[in-house]
């Protein structure tokens, strides 16, 4: 990629993340008037149980993923939804079984990127300046970490092909 692509490519991540923030907000009013339960799907509350509702909520629970490929795409997909970068997991598992065989430090030494001094490492097999221009926010900023490498392609594949699922090859 040269410089120009770079700077095309942060500022089209920056504008996704915009986007989506206005969208996320609009989304969130209507996604609670959707999800808030009708008078019909309420529990009945007799004036002898009830009890004042306090505003306060406790601790949010982190959800728990598993350390392995399975969790790593799962984590992963939650986090894509979050800033609305496309993708299934049928779609991602496919390509990392292509790109990688499901190996988080795989890495390719032979092709044109590694010539250049650029190899490809991971899960989706990404390079470290594709990888710092789709990073996403709230991953680790570490190229073979399963969960930041899988974010970062995903990006990457929706900004160039709509999404990953639409990839086939390598990319």
């Amino acid at each position: 990629m040269t410089a120009l692509t770079h700077a095309t490519a942060r500022r089209t991540a920056r504008f996704r993340k915009l986007s989506v923030a206005g969208v996320a907000t609009a989304g969130a009013a209507a996604a609670a008037l959707m999800l808030a339960p009708s008078p019909a799907h309420a529990a009945p509350v007799s004036a002898s149980s009830a009890a004042p509702v306090s505003a306060a909520k406790g601790p949010a629970v982190k959800k728990k993923y598993a350390d392995n490929l399975d969790g790593w795409i799962k984590e992963a997909l939650d986090i894509m939804k979050s800033e609305n970068i496309p993708g299934s997991y049928e779609g991602l598992h496919r390509n990392i079984m292509r790109e990688s065989s499901g190996n988080p430090n795989a890495q390719n030494n032979w092709d044109v990127n590694a010539q250049n001094g650029t190899p490809s490492k991971g899960l989706l097999q990404v390079i470290q300046p594709t990888f710092d221009a789709y990073h996403v926010d709230g991953t680790p900023h570490d190229l073979t970490d399963p969960v930041a490498n899988i974010t970062a392609a995903a990006n990457y594949a929706a900004d160039k092909y709509g999404s990953i699922d639409n990839v086939d090859s390598a990319y």
